[in-house]
């Protein structure tokens, strides 16, 4: 900073800010110690350091930013957001829960981006009840948010409410026909039910830089050869097979051999696309809504059924499933979630696809 103007600390704030959303958080982080080290009380300033630990996932680092911010103003609502995420980072969901209370009962129920904000936090870390309240807390102060309505959309399918997630999903349409994830959201949701003709009426409203995952675009591209009766070299998928080229291009072997495998049926035909069990979930996540916490597995049972998530996840996704392993009179290991699936599928009763 030598021979710069002297700076204040919103200008400070303001530069860290910048380098944040360019995701220079090194230097972000540096351009904070240097307002900080000139004005310590400066709340703002802790809680950008917060943020920018956050995202470096120095967690222990953030939390103690987020706490001396709280120290200087317990009513700030920024702090108490980045608090929360952190404390769901590490496990303390309570915590986290109780921080953003905090945040409503300062009433702050009308701030949009702060709602989506803490629901989305709450919905990686699949906290899904609250994550669905706040979205929900959020399209009531904004009825015409297309985002808020989707977020409500996304997390009411992961929570087993179809008819919300479909009118969520349609109603973020009608707000903003442009909204691209929430029609490929609904595009899956639609094939998955069957209704392959509603799915491609809305994948065929998407372009292929809207997508990133491939299920919707192999969905898409077998629909438009079950029902056009279109060619591999047809100019219409070319641009498609391109878009896939691309999200694949970092697959491992492993993955690009199942998904050949998965694709063709014992004919040696391309399967129709009502049996396709295409590698991915709806969307694997929407910017902004990637989950962590554990490496994301698919596995899918010898019924058909198919569960994705931690291991751990899955097991509890498979609870109702029980009474099925206990008929297999085989011994599978216990010890752990990942044991058990690896025991499940090596007695035969899911294959492990991811």
């Amino acid at each position: 900073m030598t021979g710069e103007p002297f700076l204040s600390s919103d200008e400070y704030d303001d530069r860290a800010h910048q380098l944040y959303n360019e995701g220079q958080y090194d230097d972000a982080i540096e351009v904070l110690r240097d307002g900080l080290s000139l004005y310590p009380n400066a709340v703002e300033l802790h809680v950008g350091m917060g943020y920018a630990r956050l995202a470096r996932e120095e967690f222990a680092w953030a939390r103690k930013s987020f706490e001396e911010a709280l120290t200087l103003d317990p009513d700030h609502e920024d702090a108490l957001a980045g608090l929360g995420e952190v404390l769901l980072k590490v496990g303390d969901r309570p915590g986290a829960v109780t921080c953003f209370e905090r945040i409503l009962n300062l009433g702050f129920q009308d701030d949009h981006d702060l709602m989506l904000q803490v629901g989305r936090a709450l919905f990686r870390e699949s906290v899904l009840d609250q994550a669905r309240r706040f979205f929900e807390v959020a399209i009531t102060a904004h009825a015409n948010s297309a985002e808020a309505a989707a977020c409500v959309g996304y997390a009411s399918h992961r929570l087993g409410d179809e008819g919300g997630a479909l009118f969520w999903l349609r109603r973020a349409l009608e707000l903003e026909p442009g909204h691209a994830e929430s029609r490929i959201y609904l595009a899956n949701l639609l094939y998955d039910r069957g209704e392959y003709e509603a799915a491609l009426f809305h994948l065929e409203r998407t372009t292929p830089d809207d997508h990133v995952d491939t299920l919707a675009i192999w969905r898409l591209l077998e629909l438009k050869r079950s029902v056009y009766k279109l060619t591999e070299d047809d100019p219409e998928v070319k641009p498609w097979n391109a878009r896939l080229g691309e999200l694949t291009a970092e697959a491992s072997p492993d993955d690009l051999l199942l998904a050949e495998i998965e694709a063709i049926g014992s004919d040696g035909q391309v399967r129709d696309p009502r049996q396709l069990e295409l590698f991915g979930t709806l969307l694997t996540e929407l910017a902004g809504m990637k989950k962590s916490g554990g490496e994301i597995h698919r596995v899918r049972t010898t019924a058909g059924r198919v569960y994705e998530g931690t291991w751990e996840e899955i097991v509890h996704q498979m609870k109702d499933d029980a009474a099925d392993w206990a008929r297999t009179g085989v011994t599978i290991s216990a010890t752990d979630a990942e044991s058990f699936i690896r025991g499940s599928a090596e007695a035969g009763l899911l294959r492990i696809l991811h």
